[in-house]
């Protein structure tokens, strides 16, 4: 009898240290190692261990958990970490991924009034990757929203499937927000698509970024498309946990969502098996 096999891809699922927030990088390493993640996606911002690559180092030997990715300081409250010049941001980014062994720096568009940066930023970021072996994944964002008003706060544009890059990062929280059909952006972003924040989102007008299986996302769909494809890229559990009570209810959300993904990135192949 010919039977399916399950086939799971090269893909690791790692744990962004911004899932543990309000607690630490620290923390995140020591989940990450509790649960059985593959590694870790290192958010730069105010806490110093995470902007220190050397302490990032230690973490990670420590726990035997290896950072994957690096995800540049790009939000408000970041503006003025590793310098106040973005294009500094993600040459420190670079020379961090590089010194940690992570294959891929996150980036976001820039804000609309960052015009100089805006203006030169699709050029640019060949030109980086142009001069290393790192990826820069570029992420899609979202309009902003105040009641009935929409606020386009990222250019060149928040959907950055408008723009000419090497790799992308899709983040299904994102799109919850923007109300964009998250499938069809990932089909627009093609054999580009090198990384995946993976969270949940029922659309409203701020970013959720719910445990997976708990919004509208496809996420589902999205992990099984994702292993019948080859993807080599990372996943990575970008999910908000500030509500949890407790950090056993944290974990236990982590643990939920590491569930979620690896059970759904393990695909039926049509490989005969006899």
């Amino acid at each position: 009898m010919v039977e399916p096999v399950v086939r799971i891809p090269n893909a690791k699922v790692a744990l962004s240290t911004a899932s543990v927030y309000p607690e630490s990088t620290a923390t995140a390493f020591e989940v990450a190692a509790r649960l059985g993640y593959d590694g870790v996606e290192v958010m730069v911002w105010t806490d110093p261990v995470s902007q220190d690559i050397d302490a990032l180092r230690r973490l990670s030997d420590h726990h035997g958990i290896p950072i994957l990715a690096v995800h540049a300081p790009c939000l408000l409250i970041t503006q003025r970490v590793w310098s106040t010049d973005p294009w500094v941001k993600l040459q420190r980014a670079r020379a961090a991924a590089e010194k940690l062994g992570a294959s891929t720096v996150v980036v976001h568009p820039p804000f609309r009034w960052q015009r100089q940066y805006a203006r030169d930023f699709v050029s640019g970021i060949w030109r980086m990757a142009d001069e290393t072996d790192v990826r820069f994944a570029v992420e899609n964002m979202y309009p902003w929203r105040y009641r009935d008003r929409e606020m386009l706060a990222y250019a060149p544009d928040w959907d950055v499937t408008k723009d000419d890059y090497r790799h992308f990062t899709i983040d299904l929280s994102h799109a919850a927000t923007a109300r964009t059909d998250a499938l069809g952006m990932v089909d627009r972003m093609g054999d580009r698509l090198g990384h995946v924040h993976l969270a949940d989102g029922k659309g409203s007008a701020k970013d959720e970024h719910l445990v997976p299986g708990r919004g509208g996302q496809p996420c589902a769909e999205l992990l099984e498309r994702l292993a019948g494809s080859g993807f080599d890229g990372h996943v990575v559990i970008e999910v908000n946990t500030r509500r949890a009570m407790s950090g056993a209810e944290r974990e236990a959300d982590l643990a939920e969502a590491l569930a979620f993904t690896r059970l759904h990135l393990a695909s039926t192949a049509g490989v005969p098996r006899r």
